[in-house]
């Protein structure tokens, strides 16, 4: 079994203050380090899914953003994998129920786990052998001994009946005795029974209100008023305002421009309410809700603030988070970022970032609020502000391969920009939704975007926008190997984008159009088109295009025979992922490489740059790029006269494409692995092999079909 221990009780009791005074005991025992989530199984907004803290556990434990991989099974055996030599403390803080926790469990006996929830986990008791904990509110004696301790240094000595009252008030849960105790501490001329019928009143108003509940929920609901009643009608407006913030933490920027205060104004409200415990300050500058109070807080904003105040709070947080979203992808992705209108002008302050790290990491702590933000702005009537910053956010999850949050954000910018009546903003949510359907292999529903995207922009006469939509379409032609159709759609997008005078889409385009150039076998065409589009790559200072370019460049003058040149090139090319540690580049452009080794009869080269580039891929979740790698390999083993691992290879790399779509691809593996059984002597298998890779192949007909189908037919023939 392994270590487990779960604490549960009713909210407020006290278990995460627990949980986290525990770890602090014990945390000497773990040198391994800590991870830390809440998992917000009772927050107003949706709990946390699995699959997105394991993302966040392996960044922490230093895998690059780029490398987390997509499937939630294959964070799980990542994450499983890194703690399998460590001993560390996991906190798993308010789960709804142990389906929440199974996932984010570690393999490793040396690792403990501890968990807080409201529910009983009775799955993770009995199934895992969890030691369970059940709090339950404090004795009389201990309520008393908390209050007087905490008011100690303020107030003389309260009587103690009248502690035990107060105790009983808070119905001895620590969250309201500590907001309680904070209260009386701040009046120490008042005595406390005058305190206490306040409270009482305020109790006596919640029995009413809510005379089917019993217990604890109306005592801290009676508590929360009577603490916030005494706040400053600053910080009392500040944590009616936060009610209203799409998450459950913050930050002080998005505080002070969602509140339209200066920083350091906004910090003492903050002071305030985190000393009268009605909000918790916690690392980097973040500041949480306990959930309850959260609540709370978005009550008192309906009750207090009229609904046009409440619209324009919301409207004016929205706004601060997609003006910093901007800031961040304007470092972040430069060349691909969305420029926007000024049909939601920047409110003041605004958030600035001069470097990559800092809007990295801004993005990377925000990531949750900026999805629930696109959900909150399109519910909350801002469907206009919804698409946008979905669009603004499409630049950062396209480099950083966040396919999850992308395709949500996406699917909600598409039916915001429809009820908004914005045409422009649908097709630039269409596209989003495109490109994430691209790259999550979703090809039939990329091409009805793209398609979709296109026609409205015709519609608008948007010439830049045709353009990118043509562009996008020949892509997807490229990945369903329609060659003929990919290049004239790159050479009618290039068109537009000379015409329009664009210097680096006109580069992409020319790049675009040499890869489908060098699948059709016209090499000393891709060379001179790559040429000039690395010049101007180069002259605008786009780092990931041109080394994209060189990777193209070595596989046409590989094409070209020119071995030392490609050489060149690749070695470039790898140079500049080295340079920006960009594993994504790397993985991909490292096949290139172990081809051209194949080329110069270096099979073991090629073979273990193969390997390098499958595990990348393994790690990114990219399938289609691990079963290109794989495959790869099979062909060096075949060279170095390794058959039966090449077949296995082979196999692993058709079994792989059978879940994608990529008929070629398929295709190409099956050719292969007939290839390698038949070298091996299975001349039935090969066959077979090679009669489904032959009728694959029917469906293409350029040049490098007809090539391979040519080689098949005298493999069947030796058969």
């Amino acid at each position: 079994m392994l270590p487990l221990a779960v604490i549960t009780g009713t909210a407020g009791v006290g278990k995460t203050s627990l949980a986290l005074h525990w770890a602090h005991t014990i945390r000497p025992h773990y040198p391994g380090g800590e991870l830390y989530a809440n998992l917000r199984g009772y927050a107003v907004d949706s709990p946390v899914a699995p699959e997105k803290v394991l993302g966040r556990f392996l960044e922490d434990l230093g895998v690059p953003a780029a490398l987390v991989p997509v499937e939630r099974e294959r964070r799980e055996s990542m994450f499983r994998s890194l703690l399998a030599d460590r001993r560390m403390l996991i906190i798993l803080d308010n789960a709804m129920d142990s389906g929440q926790v199974r996932p984010l469990l570690p393999g490793s006996a040396a690792c403990l786990t501890v968990v807080t929830s409201r529910d009983d986990l009775s799955g993770l008791v009995a199934q895992q052998g969890a030691l369970r904990v059940r709090l339950e509110t404090f004795p009389a004696a201990d309520a008393i001994t908390l209050l007087r301790t905490a008011t100690a240094d303020y107030r003389g000595r309260d009587r103690r009946a009248d502690l035990a009252e107060l105790a009983g008030l808070c119905a001895r849960l620590p969250l309201a005795l500590r907001i309680a105790a904070e209260r009386a501490a701040s009046w120490p001329s008042m005595p406390l029974s005058e305190l206490i019928d306040d409270l009482r009143d305020e109790s006596a108003l919640w029995n009413v209100l809510t005379a089917d509940e019993k217990g604890g929920p109306e005592a801290m609901r009676s508590v929360f008023e009577w603490s916030y009643r005494a706040l400053p009608a600053p910080a009392a407006r500040l944590f009616r305002i936060l009610g209203l913030h799409p998450g459950n933490e913050f930050g002080l920027p998005a505080v002070a421009g969602m509140a339209g205060v200066e920083p350091s104004e906004a910090r003492a409200r903050l002071d305030t309410l985190v000393s009268a415990h009605l909000l918790e300050r916690r690392p980097a500058g973040r500041y949480e809700f306990h959930d309850l109070l959260r609540a709370y807080a978005a009550d008192q904003a309906r009750k207090v603030e009229s609904e046009s105040e409440r619209k324009a709070i919301l409207e004016r947080c929205l706004t601060w988070y997609l003006h910093a979203a901007d800031a961040a992808q304007s470092v972040i992705a430069p060349f691909d970022r969305y420029h926007l209108d000024d049909r939601f002008p920047a409110p003041d302050p605004q958030l600035r970032f001069d470097r990559y790290e800092p809007a990295f990491q801004w993005y990377r702590t925000e990531s949750g609020n900026l999805v629930t933000a696109v959900r909150v702005a399109a519910e909350s009537g801002f469907p206009g502000l919804a698409w946008r910053l979905a669009v603004v956010l499409r630049a950062v999850y396209m480099h950083h391969n966040a396919f999850d949050d992308w395709a949500v954000t996406a699917r909600i910018a598409v039916d915001a920009a429809v009820r908004a009546g914005e045409l422009d903003g649908q097709a630039e949510a269409l596209e989003s939704l495109g490109k994430s359907a691209f790259q999550a292999l979703r090809l039939d529903e990329a091409r009805d975007c793209h398609r979709s995207a296109l026609a409205i922009r015709r519609q608008l006469g948007d010439r830049r926008g045709t353009a990118v939509s043509v562009n996008a379409l020949g892509l997807l032609g490229l990945r369903l190997r329609r060659l003929d159709e990919a290049r004239a759609h790159f050479e009618d997008s290039g068109a537009i984008f000379r015409e329009l005078g664009d210097r680096r889409w006109t580069a992409l385009l020319h790049s675009n159009l040499a890869e489908s150039l060098c699948e059709l076998g016209r090499y000393d065409d891709a060379v001179r088109i790559l040429e000039a589009a690395l010049a101007d790559f180069r002259a605008l200072g786009d780092r990931g295009s041109e080394g994209n370019a060189l990777f193209l460049l070595c596989w046409a003058r590989r094409g070209t025979d020119d071995l030392e040149a490609a050489g060149q090139a690749i070695g470039a090319a790898l140079a500049i992922a080295g340079t920006e540690d960009n594993q994504v580049w790397r993985g991909h452009w490292l096949m290139e490489s172990a081809r051209l080794e194949l080329a110069r009869r270096n099979p073991e080269v090629s073979l273990r740059l193969c390997r390098e580039s499958a595990a990348i891929q393994r790690k990114l979740g990219d399938r289609a790029r691990e079963a290109l790698a794989q495959d790869g390999a099979g062909e060096a083993c075949q060279a170095l006269g390794r058959h039966e691992e090449a077949v296995e290879l082979h196999r692993r790399a058709v079994a792989l494409h059978r879940g994608l779509d990529g008929r070629w691809q398929l295709a190409c593996a099956l050719h292969n692995l007939a290839d390698a059984l038949d070298a091996r002597g299975e001349h039935e298998e090969a066959r077979a092999a090679g009669e489904e890779a032959r009728g694959l192949l029917s469906a293409f007909d350029d040049p490098g079909a007809a090539a391979r189908s040519r080689r098949l037919d005298r493999l069947m023939q030796r058969g």
